[in-house]
């Protein structure tokens, strides 16, 4: 298949695990992707990777928790590839406590990138997809958003507020041709997923009990992710907006 043929793509957090699953099959269909990521050598070797393989893509330095930096990627970036046709908000930072053991300092810190990264992402790229009355948004938020998760408060709080934020923006932008959807991973084999783990003190022990929770009976996986996320930001669902897909082995089961 080669949905996204010629279609300029930036995924955010794309040298990462989730991300840069999704970077390499938008990749392999043909996309022109732009793999944005703070940690740029990952995000150079995704990039290499996908061109390898007889796809187009550049990475991108770029700092979400950063208005200045974020613009500077999203004009380099269509510079070099393009306008762009979709955006996946996809970057994201954990720590795994209790509430009453955390510190303003964290809270500020996952605001930031949690939240306030995805909105600087999408004040940069809506007008101009406005203006060509055409543009995909999906926003990569978390299962912990719409069911609480012990330990992730303030990750859930901010990944709840992506979900609404994106049904609003749905709403304000669907006259332009702009569709926004969500995607919520669960358990996923990834750094984050490790973070988590060993915050817990038994990662072993936890890992057995999501693996038993899950009614298809595995962890996540990274190359599960993209079939979702390709959905939302091609013609397929192009009548589909605001809406919000669990993709977790059915751990959740949200009608």
């Amino acid at each position: 298949m080669q949905r996204f043929e010629s279609k300029v793509v930036v995924v955010t957090g794309g040298g990462g695990g989730i991300g840069g699953a999704t970077c390499r099959r938008f990749g392999s269909e043909r996309a022109r992707v732009a793999v944005f990521d703070l940690n740029f050598a990952a995000a150079q070797k995704v990039a290499a990777d996908i061109r390898e393989a007889g796809g187009a893509a550049d990475a991108f330095d770029c700092d979400i928790t950063s208005r200045s930096s974020v613009d500077a990627a999203v004009a380099k970036a269509e510079a070099t590839l393009g306008p762009i046709d979709v955006l996946v908000n996809n970057a994201g930072w954990d720590i795994f406590r209790p509430f009453a053991k955390t510190e303003p300092a964290q809270w500020q810190k996952l605001i930031a990138i949690n939240l306030t990264g995805a909105l600087h992402m999408h004040h940069a790229v809506l007008p101009v997809m406005a203006a060509r009355r055409s543009g995909r948004i999906v926003n990569i938020a978390s299962d912990a958003a719409r069911v609480g998760s012990s330990g992730e408060a303030v990750y859930a709080a901010c990944k709840g507020g992506l979900v609404a934020f994106s049904k609003t923006i749905a709403r304000e932008h669907a006259r332009h041709g702009i569709t926004v959807n969500v995607v919520c991973p669960g358990p996923t084999d990834t750094a984050l997923f490790a973070g988590y783990k060993e915050g817990a003190g038994n990662p072993e022990k936890l890992e057995e009990a999501f693996r038993r929770s899950i009614p298809l009976g595995r962890i996540g996986q990274p190359d599960d992710l993209p079939g979702a996320i390709l959905f939302f930001a091609s013609e397929d669902a192009a009548y589909v907006t605001g809406q919000v897909l669990s993709v977790s082995g059915g751990l959740t089961m949200n009608g």
